[in-house]
């Protein structure tokens, strides 16, 4: 994390690409140029470099290190490049803007040219949210259409029972439950699930 220097609203830079061949250098520069023309005392600078947006917050260092310090407050605004260097998809950015949102930090986009602190960049905020549920449901959707498209093809959804990968030991659950044997001993012996033990005795 980088530190500068005492103006009206203190903002953060969020910087990421995805490959090392890039660089932040650019999206640095351009967000020092409007942090200035705003008026905005750039207090910290939060990088990601080499890293896919798609990778999750986990695996991400300097966007978990911003959203710490978004949590305590540290700054007013996060500035980013653009909507692709939070994330990958609507429902990836809204969560992150809930987390901004819930601590009053404002974000600026510069390629989208959103500015959440503006009475048109909070209705552009409310709007991506609606487009957000849109999303959500798509995917729910397309999954479910997928799981339908492959049960009628026949094929097994779900990880393999034990019958399946080992019906050896699946038939010794059963011997062992009807000879009166507990559960969880069977289990323990075994090496097997409770659930899978009572599943195999129903």
């Amino acid at each position: 994390m980088v530190r500068y220097g005492k103006r009206d609203k203190t903002a953060a830079l969020y910087l990421r690409v995805s490959t090392g061949e890039q660089a932040t250098r650019n999206q640095r520069r351009e967000l020092m140029a409007a942090a200035e023309r705003h008026g905005w005392e750039v207090v910290a600078t939060f990088e990601d470099a080499g890293i896919s947006g798609s990778k999750s917050r986990r695996d991400r260092p300097g966007l978990d290190d911003m959203l710490k310090a978004v949590a305590r407050r540290e700054f007013d605004m996060v500035m980013a490049w653009s909507v692709d260097r939070l994330g990958r998809s609507l429902v990836d950015l809204l969560g992150t803007l809930a987390e901004l949102h819930a601590k009053g930090v404002d974000l600026y986009l510069h390629q989208q040219g959103l500015d959440t602190s503006t009475p048109s960049g909070r209705a552009m905020f409310q709007m991506m949210g609606v487009f957000s549920e849109f999303e959500r449901a798509m995917i729910q959707e397309r999954v479910k259409a997928g799981l339908a498209r492959a049960k009628e093809d026949g094929v097994t959804l779900g990880r393999p029972t034990l019958e399946t990968t080992d019906p050896l030991r699946a038939a010794k659950v059963r011997s062992m439950r009807a000879d009166g044997i507990g559960v969880r001993k069977i289990a323990k012996t075994l090496g097997v699930g409770v659930g899978t033990v009572l599943r195999l005795s129903a």
